[in-house]
């Protein structure tokens, strides 16, 4: 081998490197241990909230070190900061967090940018846009302005009425035409997406959460935000959602507003008589329209209140206040959390707020924020205004901190800009002199509404009170520093993995991976003697840098991506065995052992580089098309396939070499294997009928369950909610499917056992257009609701608590996706899948110069994928294990696609090596000897392949189960189809080619 030197250098500092990059992983483990440990003998369990205590005691240790020297590596020095951020990350899966798709509301920006215009067009355009978003690929604005050019008429983008605002004077004019008028709005619409995506970053960054991501995805508005080893799942959601919309308005005294409650009290009672008789006139009409009864539905509220509400008209209002306000303050009466929207919605009625005297007809209700464990909350009347606009905003804040108030609570204290100082210093003489309130108001919550006793505050000095705990305090003052965001901001795609999960995924992840190594191992000394120590050695040198690379990239490890390290040792097997078989062919031929070797390396090369480049094709476009953990299985797979050719072409090499130079006698072989798969000739083309027959029924068979069972397609592709649930004992699926299925729990949900008997995952699509903490928490109660009955004394908040690194019962996993991404995970799967077929078809075509190779090789894969999807169909229903149709599958389609590529090259290589070699020989002998010749090679390759993907199946952990059965099943139809499917193929083409050619002349 030449530049042998150059290899060796190659080799030392590559290993150097990835050990030196490792090295940070190993001490960032080691002070984070430490920490914990710290924080376990600093905080006893006997304490309240002990766990979230030593969380924060944890986080106040590691920062505390951040810019010390904790790393010395006699060359260099590091701070924790410096060693944490050349760590190994870990993904979701393996240390728990949560990853979640927010989409930045682009019609809340539309409407801020036209004023909130009555425009009856506009509106109408958004109602219609937010309505086509459901099943379209488009962005919200372009769908907005395909819908506004459908009905504009003479109305123009450029109108007064629309977008020529105060606001936007001088960027747009009266005379722009639509056109111009849609380039400033796009632009616009960006500029909000980027202030979202910046204030969402600095949030995070307050919250001290290590290793985050926050990614924008494309120009649809939508920010990914995925935050590994974050515990305290409520607070981090509480974050990326919350607007921080903070607003200071006057308040009216709540005895002002006595009479007209007991007025409004009275307009209410036809009101409400009126949609009862209504809703009773529906219910007895099943043909009813179901539009008629969601219009009184909302009328009466039904949507946030029980059916007691609307019972009786006798006193609609007044029957539902639950305390007095107090006297001279802002409240004006209290009421159940549960009725806030139907108070809110009766106070709103234009027949309601014509009561209002003159002076109070901009009157803004809201209600406050309740204290801890209570179900009541007070309603509050600001003075409002024609453009309903606070006298001062949130945008005046310059910072903001914890503090301790005169109770030993936590507020927040705020720091105004001079703007809003002078603002405020009106403002408090004001309230001042007419002993009123004054509210603070974030996000349409009244937080408090302190008097004014000593005077007007100068110097922009402000705090905010309530019942806050200190983490609430710290993220209250986190979000208002960081600002707000320009428009709501939901949550549309969100996974959450308890870290005892987590745990479980590492340790089932890590005896898979040590099982299939040693079994890869053993077998290579087995099959090939000394030679396959030596691959072997090359084979923990290829492991050691692939975790020294994704180190050293900030890549993610995620479980999927320790099976792509575990798949990747099965394949890079295959570059040995191309190798080794090829020198074992030219040691038959009488050549020398140094000529042999010589010679079986270099006829080997052309078949290793085309193997893997089709399968790094494939895993190429998993990467660009897929999300989270597949992301990382792709990356593992990628960097693999790169340090195995690596390995295998020239550090085997050097070992080789190493030892033949210095008189060692190398078979190749075992005494046991020495004549295996020797001198076979076997007529594969003669047998191509019956298989194309086998293969014709499988294929019936598949596409025949494909049509009527279908198959069990998970929420990444319908939407919905899922949540994986763990009880004490085992629990009858169909009994839970039950019990969650009655119309006050879900209405409709479907529970699947995952794993062991006691392991339950449950999909509900209840409110799944819907989003947001609230509902989040309702959807939450309702799942223990259902559950209590087997839970065996667990109360709510255990079953709930991600908090728990030793979780064993309870709630381990919640996924959500809703409809609109769902549809977008599909059409990108499908593109994904189309995508790989043509690269692959290309790259053959250009590497074999007949696109009858390629046709051969694309049928086959067609044939796996459908025999894969069929055997799913066929089996899910009754398989112990999760058979969902979701982004992992979508991965193992792909990476079957890889490997039946893989196959399928090495064959053609070698039809092409003979065809050049044998001209005398018929194609008919040449193709079934060079199937026969490259036999061993592919049922060796096959063999430990299915080994290794047996070791994941079996030890991997459930949640990769359903992976590796289609990743098993892949192997063993991508080996018959190679030999059997797209060989065949190719020869009936070129043969039928070469017919008519001879006919022509």
């Amino acid at each position: 081998m030449q530049n042998k030197g150059l290899v060796k250098l190659f080799a030392l500092l590559f290993g150097l490197v990835s050990i030196y990059q490792l090295s940070f992983t190993f001490k960032a483990n080691q002070i984070e241990k430490n920490a914990e440990e710290l924080a376990i003998e600093k905080i006893a369990e006997t304490e309240p909230d002990y766990r979230a205590l030593r969380s924060q005691e944890e986080a106040n240790y590691l920062e505390s070190i951040a810019t010390d020297t904790v790393f010395n590596i006699g060359i260099a020095k590091y701070t924790y900061n410096e060693v944490k951020s050349k760590a190994m990350n870990l993904g979701l899966d393996l240390k728990g967090g949560i990853n979640v798709i927010l989409q930045v509301s682009v019609k809340d920006i539309l409407k801020g940018l036209a004023n909130n215009t009555t425009d009856p067009v506009f509106n109408t355009a958004l109602e219609n846009a937010s309505e086509v978003q459901k099943n379209s690929q488009n962005t919200f604005l372009e769908d907005f302005f395909i819908e506004f050019d459908k009905i504009k008429g003479d109305t123009k983008l450029a109108s007064p009425d629309i977008f020529y605002t105060k606001d936007l004077d001088g960027e747009i004019d009266g005379s722009m035409t639509d056109e111009e008028v849609k380039k400033v709005i796009s632009t616009k619409i960006d500029e909000s997406v980027v202030s979202a995506f910046e204030v969402l970053r600095k949030r995070i960054d307050g919250l001290g959460v290590t290793s985050p991501t926050i990614q924008r995805l494309g120009n649809s508005g939508r920010i990914l935000i995925e935050l590994p080893g974050v515990k305290d799942i409520e607070r981090a959601e509480r974050n990326f959602t919350t607007m921080a919309q903070l607003q200071f308005w006057d308040a009216y005294k709540g005895e002002q507003f006595y009479q007209f409650l007991a007025q409004a009290n009275e307009v209410l009672k036809p009101l409400v008589e009126e949609a009862k008789a209504e809703a009773e006139e529906a219910k007895g009409n099943d043909s009813e329209d179901a539009t008629q009864q969601d219009a009184i539905d909302d009328l009466l509220g039904e949507a946030t209140t029980d059916s007691t509400e609307v019972k009786s008209a006798a006193n609609p209002l007044l029957d539902l206040i639950k305390g007095p306000g107090y006297q001279g303050g802002p409240v004006i009466a209290q009421f159940d959390i549960k009725d806030k929207e139907l108070i809110l919605e009766y106070l709103n009625k234009k027949e309601v707020r014509a009561l209002l005297p003159a002076e109070q007809r901009y009157t803004k209700f809201a209600f406050g924020k309740p204290s801890k464990n209570s179900e009541i909350v007070g309603l509050y009347a600001l003075v409002g205004n024609r453009e309903n606009v606070p006298q001062l905003s949130g945008a005046v804040v310059t910072d903001a901190r914890v503090n301790f108030g005169l109770t030993g609570k936590p507020e927040v204290s705020m720091q105004m800009n001079s703007k809003g100082a002078k603002i405020w210093e009106q403002m408090t003489g004001e309230a001042y002199n007419k002993q009123s309130q004054i509210a603070i108001v974030l996000d349409d919550i009244v937080y408090s509404a302190p008097g004014v006793t000593t005077g007007p505050i100068a110097g922009g000095n402000s705090s905010i009170s309530g019942d806050f705990t200190l983490s609430e305090a710290e993220d209250l003052a986190n979000v208002l520093r960081a600002g707000k965001l320009p428009a709501s901001a939901d949550i549309i795609s969100s996974e959450v993995v308890g870290p005892s999960l987590g745990q479980e995924a590492i340790d089932s992840g890590t005896m898979s991976f040590i099982i299939a190594l040693i079994v890869v191992l053993l077998w290579m000394v087995f099959y090939y003697g000394k030679a396959g120590g030596f691959a072997d050695i090359a084979m923990a040198f290829n492991i050691l840098l692939i975790f020294g690379i994704l180190s050293g990239l900030g890549a993610v490890l995620t479980l999927p991506g320790i099976a792509g390290i575990v798949l990747t040792i099965g394949m890079s097997v295959d570059a040995n065995v191309l190798i080794y078989e090829r020198i074992r062919e030219e040691i038959t031929k009488g050549k020398g052992l140094k000529e042999s070797i010589t010679d079986g390396f270099g006829n080997a090369l052309s078949s290793i580089l085309d193997a893997n480049i089709t399968t790094g094709l494939t895993a190429l476009i998993l990467f660009i098309f897929g999300t989270g953990p597949i992301k990382g299985f792709a990356t593992t797979l990628i960097i693999g396939i790169g340090t195995s050719l690596f390995t295998a072409i020239f550090i085997t090499r050097l070992l080789i070499d190493w030892y033949v130079n210095k008189g060692g006698k190398l078979t190749f072989s075992t005494a046991i294997t020495k004549n295996l798969f020797r001198n076979i000739n076997i007529e594969f083309l003669k047998k191509r009928k019956i298989a194309f027959i086998i293969s014709g029924i499988f294929i019936a068979i598949s596409l025949g369950s494909l049509f009527t069972n279908g198959l069990d397609q998970g929420v990444d592709f319908v939407g919905g909610r899922t949540y994986l649930v763990r009880f004490a004992n085992d629990v009858s699926s169909s009994e839970i499917t039950d019990a969650l299925s009655q119309p006050e729990i879900f209405g409709s949900a479907e529970a699947k056992t995952f794993g062991s008997e006691n392991q339950l995952k449950i999909t509900t699509k209840y409110k799944v257009n819907e989003s947001g903490a609230e509902v989040d928490e309702e959807l939450r109660h309702k799942l223990f609701t259902g559950l209590q009955p087997y839970l065996e004394g667990y109360n709510y908040e255990q079953f709930i608590d991600l908090t728990n690194e030793n979780k064993q019962v309870g709630l381990l996993q919640s996924d959500k996706v809703s409809p609109t991404i769902a549809d977008d995970i599909k059409q990108a799967s499908v593109w994904a899948v189309l995508g790989s077929l043509i690269v692959v078809f290309l790259y053959i075509l250009f590497r074999f110069k007949r696109w009858q190779y390629s046709l051969g090789a694309v049928v086959a894969v067609f044939h796996d994928v459908l025999i894969v999807l069929g055997i799913f169909s066929l089996t899910y229903k009754f398989m112990p294990f999760n058979m969902e149709i979701n982004q992992a599958f979508i991965a193992a389609i792909l990476t079957v696609i890889g490997y039946s590529l893989n196959d399928t090259v090495v064959v053609f290589d070698r039809i092409r090596e003979f065809f050049n070699e044998h001209t005398s020989w018929g194609f008919n002998r040449v193709v079934n000897f060079s199937l026969s010749s490259t036999l061993s090679r592919t049922l060796n390759t096959s063999l430990t392949t299915l080994v290794v993907l047996l070791a994941i199946f079996i030890f991997g952990g459930d949640s990769i189960r359903g992976f590796m059965f289609a990743l098993i099943v892949g192997v063993i139809v991508g080996t018959y189809s190679s030999l059997f499917i797209a060989t065949p193929i190719m020869y009936d083409t070129v043969q039928r080619l070469d017919k008519n050619d001879k006919n022509k002349e």
